[in-house]
């Protein structure tokens, strides 16, 4: 899997609800390692130059705080972040075998082949495979 673009560092907060499960699922499926684990509700995981913020979405951290308008952070949605893999279908296939759960089937475009990866508090993974050229 290649992260993020042409070695460019990036983050991304991720609000979940099992800071334990998401950590485990990203080191052991996805092949992160844990940076840093200060608090029961947060951790920084990375892969290359990719580095994920993984916080409980209560907590005393300011990523559990609420927006002025009231929102809260909550997992789901549908930004996300994008790993690169080589061969989506053994990909896909392997995460299968080990439990996860995926929103769609692959999707192939004029662009490449993809699929969302869900995490395990719902928040999306894309991967994605480039055309062979």
């Amino acid at each position: 899997m290649r992260l993020c673009r042409d070695g460019a560092g990036c983050a991304r907060a991720s609000s979940l609800h099992d800071v334990d499960a998401a950590v485990a699922f990203y080191t052991q499926r996805l092949g992160f390692s844990v940076e840093l684990r200060p608090a029961p509700g947060f951790a920084v995981v990375s892969r290359g130059d990719l580095r994920l913020l993984l916080s409980a979405p209560t907590g005393l951290g300011g990523a559990a705080q609420p927006m002025p308008d009231g929102r809260k952070p909550e997992p789901g949605g549908w930004n996300r972040i994008q790993l690169q893999v080589d061969d989506l279908a053994s990909e896909v296939a392997t995460l299968r075998k080990a439990g996860a759960h995926f929103r769609n089937d692959i999707v192939t475009g004029m662009g490449g082949k993809q699929i969302l990866l869900d995490d395990p508090a719902g928040n999306p993974i894309e991967l994605f495979e480039p055309p062979r050229r």
